[in-house]
């Protein structure tokens, strides 16, 4: 039985939400690693793919990157608002806020 583009392009759309999925996983255990071994670089490499992957995620299940840009806003102000410990002690929910506003700038 011949299968149609569409019957196609949604089992390749799911295999590379699986695929992002596991990738996510994947680097999340990367960053956990490069904490251990020290490397500056190796952090900041396996921290931007964390980011990269969580966004493109997102759009491969039609959730618009400004969406997601969004909702990281309203949880930053809300951490802030309930006085979340990372904020309470360092105060990196509202330098995190700081640097989302300058950013759109």
């Amino acid at each position: 039985m011949p299968h149609s583009k569409d019957q196609i392009d949604v089992a390749k759309s799911i295999r590379m939400i699986e695929w992002l999925k596991a990738e996510l996983v994947s680097s999340a255990g990367s960053v956990l690693k490069s904490f251990i071994k020290g490397s500056e670089e190796l952090m900041l490499d396996c921290l931007a793919s964390v980011i990269m992957t969580a966004y493109l995620l997102g759009k491969r299940s039609g959730i618009p990157f400004r969406r997601i840009d969004q909702r990281l806003k309203e949880k930053i102000a809300a951490g802030i608002k309930s006085r979340h410990e990372i904020e309470q002690w360092y105060g990196d929910l509202s330098s995190l806020q700081r640097y989302m506003e300058e950013r759109k700038r």
